[in-house]
C-alpha cells in the first residue's frame, strides 16, 4: 500500500512539473514572439524610414540642379546601334551639375530643321541609367509608313539621324514625365519593351542593377527579328551577370539566321498568354512600351488576368495611346456610350477666327485642328510634354486618356483632350 501511495505522489509531482515547464515554455514562446514581432515592426518602419529619406534626397537633388525652360548640351557622341537606331550622348555646356532622373522619363527637344515654319518640338526617352554625368538618348529614324510609302520619314528622327553630329549644340529640357520606376520600393516587377519602345524600361533595368536590387526583375524585349535587335551584347552580358534578373528576348518573324537559344529565347509576340508559361504568378508590377497593339492588348489582356489597374504602368508617345479602365467599359457597351459618341460640338478657334463641327470621328481638339489647318504647336502627342497647352476660353474638355501632369484651370493639353460641350479655345 506505501508503494502505491508512493507511486501516486511521484506522477503527481511528474504531472506538477511537466505542467510547470509547459507554462514556462508557453510564456517564452510568448515573449520569444511579441520580440520577434517588435523586431519585425521595428524593421519595418526602418525600411519605411529608408524609403522615405531616399525620396527625399532624389526630389532635393533635383530641386538644386533642375532648370526651366530649354538649355543648352552639346552632342559628345553619337553611335549607331543598329536596327535604324542611334544613341546620342549629350553634356551639359555649361558643364553644371545634371539632376538626377526617375528611370523611364524622356527629354524635350526644341529642333532648328530647315524649311519649317517654326522650330520643332519632339520627346525622347532616355536610354541609360540616371546618376551619370551625361544624359543618353537613343533614337529610331521612323520610315513612312508601309501603307503610304511615299509619305516623308519621321521629321525629328530623320534629323537627328541625318543632321545632328558629334559638336553640335542643341536646346533640350529637363528631363520629365509620369511613367517611371520609383527606385525607393524594391518591389518584383516586369519590364517589357516592344521595338524602340526598349529605351525607358533599360533605363529601369540599368537601375534596378546599380542599386543591387534583391528582387524578381523579369525583362521581355519584343522585335521581329535579329535585324531589330539592338543592345545584344549587353543585354546579354547583364542576363549573365545576375541571378535575379530575368531576360527573355523574343522575335515575332525570325529570319532563317537567326537562331533560337543563341538570338533569341522565345518564338511569337509579347504578351500575357506568354506570361502565363514563363512567368510564376502573375503577382508583379508590370512597366512597359511599344508600338501601338502590342501596348493596348497588353492593357486589356492584363486587366483580364486580374492584375490591379495600379500595377500597370505604360509610356505613350504619337498614336500608342492606352485605354484607361473606365474609357475601355465605355467602349465595350457601357450605358449611354452609343449616345455620347454621335455627339457634335462646335469648336471656335478664337485667333484663326474659325469655327467647325467636332464629333468623335475627329478624335483630339489637335487632331481636329490640324484638319481644320489650325496650328498648335506640339511634341510627344500623348500628354506627356505639355507642348499643346492651349488656353480654353469658353467650355470645358474632358481627357482621352490621363496626361503626365494636368495643366492648370482654364487650359487644357490639345492632343489628348475632346470637347466636352461647345467650346472656344485660343487658338
Amino acid at each position: 500500500m506505501g508503494e502505491i501511495i508512493q507511486l501516486v505522489a511521484l506522477a503527481v509531482l511528474v504531472a506538477s512539473l511537466a505542467y510547470v515547464l509547459l507554462l514556462i515554455f508557453g510564456n517564452f514562446r510568448i515573449q520569444n514572439a511579441t520580440v520577434v514581432s517588435a523586431e519585425a515592426e521595428s524593421q519595418f518602419f526602418r525600411t519605411q524610414i529608408a524609403e522615405i529619406m531616399d525620396r527625399r534626397q532624389i526630389i532635393k537633388a533635383q530641386d538644386e540642379t533642375s532648370w526651366q525652360g530649354f538649355r543648352k548640351f552639346k552632342v559628345e557622341r553619337k553611335f549607331p546601334e543598329g536596327g535604324g537606331i542611334c544613341s546620342f550622348y549629350l553634356h551639359p555646356h555649361d558643364d553644371r551639375p545634371l539632376p538626377f532622373y526617375e528611370p523611364g522619363q524622356y527629354l524635350t527637344f526644341k529642333l532648328d530643321i530647315p524649311n519649317q515654319k517654326k522650330q520643332t518640338i519632339r520627346c525622347y526617352s532616355l536610354s541609360d541609367q540616371p546618376l551619370s554625368d551625361y544624359y543618353r538618348v537613343s533614337i529610331k529614324k521612323i520610315p513612312p509608313p508601309k501603307d503610304n510609302p511615299d509619305a516623308p520619314p519621321g521629321l525629328g528622327s530623320s534629323f537627328f539621324h541625318d543632321n545632328i553630329n558629334e559638336g553640335d549644340i542643341i536646346d533640350v529640357k529637363a528631363p520629365a514625365g509620369q511613367f517611371f520606376l520609383d527606385v525607393t520600393k524594391p518591389h518584383p516587377v516586369v519590364l517589357i519593351g516592344g521595338g524602340i519602345g526598349l529605351t525607358p524600361v533599360l533605363s529601369m533595368l540599368k537601375e534596378v542593377i546599380t542599386r543591387e536590387w534583391r528582387t524578381e526583375v523579369w525583362f521581355f524585349y519584343g522585335v521581329s527579328n535579329g535585324g531589330e535587335h539592338i543592345m545584344k551584347d549587353h543585354l546579354k552580358e547583364l542576363a549573365a551577370k545576375f541571378d535575379n534578373i530575368k531576360v527573355r528576348i523574343v522575335y515575332s518573324r525570325p529570319k532563317d539566321e537567326d537562331v533560337e537559344g543563341v538570338d533569341y529565347d522565345i518564338k511569337g509576340r509579347v504578351g500575357v498568354e506568354m506570361f502565363k508559361e514563363v512567368l510564376p504568378s502573375s503577382n508583379y508590377h508590370y512597366y512597359f512600351c511599344g508600338p501601338p497593339p502590342m501596348m493596348n492588348s497588353l492593357f486589356e489582356d492584363l486587366r483580364e488576368w486580374n492584375v490591379p489597374e495600379d500595377h500597370i504602368h505604360y509610356e505613350a508617345f504619337g498614336p500608342a495611346t492606352v485605354k484607361k479602365k473606365q474609357e475601355a467599359d465605355v467602349s465595350s457597351g457601357a450605358e449611354g456610350a452609343g449616345e455620347k459618341s454621335a455627339e457634335g460640338f462646335t469648336i471656335n478657334f478664337a485667333k484663326s477666327n474659325k469655327t467647325a463641327e467636332w464629333t468623335s470621328a475627329a478624335g483630339s481638339i489637335l487632331d481636329f485642328a490640324e484638319e481644320n489647318d489650325v496650328d498648335i504647336d506640339f511634341g510627344c502627342r500623348a500628354g506627356n510634354c505639355g507642348t499643346c497647352v492651349t488656353a480654353v476660353k469658353d467650355g470645358d474638355v474632358d481627357y482621352l486618356t490621363e496626361p503626365g501632369e494636368r495643366p492648370e484651370a482654364g487650359s487644357c493639353l490639345a492632343c489628348v483632350s475632346i470637347p466636352k460641350g461647345n467650346i472656344t479655345i485660343d487658338a
